[in-house]
């Protein structure tokens, strides 16, 4: 975007160009200030049920082209918040004046004490208490920033000193007696260019000359010595393919210093998706409850708007209902409508009238008949598939082998957005192969395009990190296919990105110190700058960049406009607006006086609704200014730098110990504050309160197996009734004899199913290695387990719940022991339970995915002893491979 005036959006009104001393000293008396320069801090967060949608408007200019999941390219390693599934409801707001509370909204649930693992029994407020946290960690930034500039000062004098020195010593020597300077020798490592050659291409070394008295070998080589000497160049050449898998790029500084990424590359191109097959002439859409015959290519989107009636959160969408039906009638009027079963023409142009539930009934048939095929059979489909991929799946980068990350052009369908999207519904159209762009080395065989078709163009941009790339329809947007996360390419970019956030802790104290001091500047510019670098800083909130007109109203916060703020008196602001990916951002939030009074000038009349309240600020100024202070600080940093920071901080404090869970509940106690602090927040999952009760179920199952032990103890033992009280011996709370009852029900249903599975798996292999399967005989006679339990269960309900003590030698002291497993088992499911039900509006994945380093949590692992597998899944032990493997107990951020 421009930093002239002339490219901004006309807008109603404008700020002026200062701030006269009368206004500040109106403003004083409006919105008094307790002189106290206090971090922000968040009132309330999480999931909203009303909002005030705006109508799509523009701000004139374009934005970077972003991709289908709502990240720009070169923004992509830097994934922010996940996209929130759940569908928001609206209503509209009743609010004329924008400096009165909001009437009429459903707040957010203020973050309990509980969320952030800390007691409720406590008289400080869990606000206050978060900002006190907030404001040591602060400071303890300030310090260590200056402590870093102090150091690097000091280093960077020896470092003088010591070149000073060399070149008096080189000035002393005699002309004569100068000597031209040794070549220095060179010490193989990983990072040599001959590592990142594949070893075949690798010419042979030349065979090195022998001295005749060192010689005691004769001249012709045994067979043994032939066969030892070839086994020995394979042990060599495993060793070489072992030496490219662990090549370990972050160890190596010099790699992607320049803007050149890539020499050489190879690959294979794309795989496009197969051609759309027409629905059986049995299965028909109906229009006006009369079944209709389309033509293909109106088929193909009906097919697709009929096989999702099941996300009834999007077909009940009216914006894509709308969008659809659009696109839909367009296709109907280019290919003549629709016939019904004599031939007739029949017109389509009521959507109330189509009735899609054919179409869906047989997709849905067709999925259950696919999710029923044997494991062998769906063992065979995925080994076809796969064999059919495998050339796509990696590329020679440099000679490297890379794995690609997605080689698949998206099929046709229904857009479907993020948040309220209003393109939402709209025909994504099937991708041909002229709109292809391949990227590839200059002497690298450019990969065959489809029969009778052509690649769009053939490029060898070596600047580039990208393999293909297309342009899609609905939001003129580019796709490109790019190296997997785990790729050297890719580590490399979330390396540079976390590095750059650790430079700024350097210079954090400079920033906060020059934006705190120009809060109060004359100059409504730098006001204005100030103020949103500390709303930046303070809230996690996103700059905010240029859309065209045809794109989502989102908004951050240097295009903020007068209706998505509201202040209310003395010093607290509600920001609700529409942010990345059309997901509503809503926060009550806590500002510093001065910034309280900023918001309220920037608001003056005769501003009204739809002029920015950042009129004299662009994103890129913004980040401009940043530059100043450190290369390539840009906005986005800052949300990077206080999660790490943050962990970073907390993790200092920590000395977590006990189980494995218990552990892992502390370093999410720890992440959540991070979340809470840097606001990333969710909607509660639609499954959570069914998995919570999942897990209240285990937990009562298990209550219930320590019931049935100690009336196994009884029967060994009565006295122990006497001895321990009756109280012991009873059903736990909360469970009776109808909840007995349904358990021992499912028990014994689990008991079966899993007999049958397991007799199912056995026929498939033998049906797989050519033999006869068993008969349902077999089956009846493996039953026998679970009627023996179902017969069990049934004794005992008739004795009145007198259960008889089982296994070999049942003895109190070894019933006892089982008790004690059981606890341990319960206490370690309690744990998880609290663990998720804190989780279920704090977005842990967010911080710890994208904006705690990864590093951190390695050493919280190494540290505590935890596994890494708790905290990273296999795709991101993948992908952070460089972190797990660089760093040890004692790294700091």
């Amino acid at each position: 975007m421009s930093d002239s005036e002339d490219d901004r959006p006309l807008v109603k009104a404008k700020s002026k160009d200062t701030i006269s001393k009368a206004v500040d000293a109106a403003m004083d008396k409006q919105a008094p200030t307790n002189g106290h320069v206090a971090p922000g801090i968040s009132m309330a967060m999480g999931p909203v049920e009303v909002m005030d949608v705006d109508q799509p408007t523009t701000n004139g200019s374009k934005r970077k082209s972003s991709m289908a999941n709502g990240k720009t390219y070169k923004d992509e390693s830097d994934s922010d918040d996940a996209p929130l599934t759940k569908k928001r409801k609206t209503k509209v707001l009743d609010s004329d004046d924008d400096d009165k509370p909001l009437k009429r909204v459903v707040k957010p649930p203020k973050v309990t004490a509980a969320q952030i693992g800390e007691s409720d029994n406590d008289d400080i407020p869990l606000g206050e208490k978060l900002q006190q946290e907030k404001e040591m960690i602060e400071k303890r930034a300030d310090k260590e920033a200056a402590a870093l500039r102090r150091k690097d000062k000091v280093e960077e004098g020896k470092r003088k000193a010591k070149r000073q020195v060399e070149s008096d010593d080189e000035d002393d020597v005699p002309l004569a007696k100068k000597k031209a300077p040794a070549k220095a020798k060179k010490v193989k490592k990983e990072s040599d260019d001959e590592d990142d050659v594949p070893l075949k291409k690798k010419a042979p070394a030349k065979k090195a000359t022998v001295k005749e008295e060192d010689t005691a070998a004769p001249a012709k080589k045994s067979g043994k010595a032939k066969v030892k000497k070839e086994e020995e160049q394979t042990a060599e050449d495993d060793a070489a393919e072992d030496e490219e898998e662990e090549y370990r790029w972050w160890e190596d500084p010099s790699k992607g210093d320049g803007t050149v990424k890539w020499t050489t590359l190879e690959h294979n191109g794309v795989i496009f998706p197969p051609e759309y097959q027409p629905l059986p002439k049995s299965v028909k859409m109906l229009y006006d409850g009369v079944p209709v015959t389309l033509h293909p290519e109106a088929e193909e989107i009906a097919h697709a708007f009929g096989s999702m009636l099941n996300s009834t959160h999007n077909v009940e969408n009216p914006t894509f209902q709308k969008n659809f039906f659009g696109d839909f009638k367009e296709m109907l009027d280019k290919t003549g409508h629709a016939t019904d079963k004599n031939g007739n023409k029949v017109k389509i142009s009521k959507f109330e009238k189509c009735d899609f539930r054919p179409i869906f009934n047989y997709v849905d048939a067709e999925r259950a008949t696919k999710k029923a095929l044997p494991n062998a059979e769906k063992k065979k489909l995925k080994a076809e598939k796969d064999e059919m991929e495998a050339p796509f799946m990696y590329c020679q980068w440099d000679g490297r082998k890379q794995k690609v990350g997605n080689f698949r052009v998206e099929p046709p369908g229904l857009f479907r957005g993020r948040g309220e999207h209003p393109k939402t519904g709209k025909w994504k159209k099937r991708v041909a192969p002229e709109q292809i762009t391949i990227n590839i080395g200059k002497d690298a065989m450019v990969p065959r395009p489809p029969g009778g078709h052509k690649w769009k163009e053939i490029k060898h941009d070596q600047e580039g990190t990208w393999l293909v790339m297309w342009q899609e329809n609905i939001n003129g947007a580019y796709k490109y296919v790019m190296l997997a996360a785990n790729s050297d390419v890719k580590g490399q970019s979330d390396f540079k990105k976390f590095e750059k956030a650790r430079e700024l802790k350097k210079h954090i104290d400079r920033i906060r110190k020059d934006y705190h001091k120009e809060l109060k500047s004359e100059q409504m510019a730098e006001r204005q700058r100030a103020t949103a670098v500390y709303l930046i800083d303070q809230f996690a909130l996103r700059a905010g960049n240029e859309k065209g007109e045809d794109e989502a109203d989102t908004v951050g916060c240097c295009s903020l406009k007068f209706e998505h703020v509201t202040l209310k008196p003395p010093e607290t602001v509600i920001f609700d607006f529409l942010g990345k990916d059309s997901i509503r951002f809503y926060q009550e939030v806590k500002v510093d006086p001065q910034v309280f009074k900023n918001l309220k000038i920037f608001k003056r009349a005769p501003k009204t609704d739809g002029d920015e309240i950042f009129d004299r600020l662009t994103t890129s100024g913004l980040n401009k200014h940043l530059s100043n202070y450190m290369t390539g600080l840009t906005a986005k940093v800052f949300r990077t730098y206080n999660a790490s920071w943050t962990m970073a901080s907390l993790m200092k404090e920590m000395t977590p110990t006990g189980t494995i869970p218990e552990k892992v509940k502390a370093y999410n106690d720890a992440n959540r504050k991070v979340a809470i602090l840097c606001n990333h927040k969710r909607t509660v999952g639609v499954g959570h309160a069914a998995q919570m009760e999942k897990m209240e179920g285990k937990i009562d199952g298990l209550r219930y197996q320590q019931y049935r032990l100690k009336q196994q103890m009884l029967e060994l033992d009565p006295k122990l009734k006497k001895k321990r009280g009756q109280a012991y011996f009873d059903l736990p709370e909360g469970i009776d004899d109808e909840w007995v009852k349904n358990h021992q029900e499912e028990l014994v249903a689990e008991a079966r199913d899993k007999i049958r599975k397991k007799f199912e798996k056995e026929n498939e292999k033998l049906v797989a290695d050519g033999e006869k399967e068993m008969k349902a005989k077999e089956l009846e006679d493996r039953m026998e387990p679970a009627d023996e339990l179902e017969a069990k269960f049934k004794r005992e309900n008739k004795k009145g719940g007198k259960i008889e003590a089982e296994g070999k030698g049942p003895t109190v002291d070894k019933l006892e022991a089982a008790l004690e497993k059981l606890d341990t088992r319960i206490a370690t499911l309690k744990t998880q339970s609290e663990d998720r039900e804190s989780n279920k509006e704090v977005a842990l994945g967010t911080s710890k995915i994208n904006y705690i380093d990864p590093r951190l949590t390695v050493v919280f692992s190494k540290k505590f002893d935890v596994p890494i597998e708790r905290f990273f899944s296999k795709t991101l032990r993948d992908k952070f491979e460089w972190a797990v493997k660089s760093v040890d107990e004692d790294w700091n951020f």
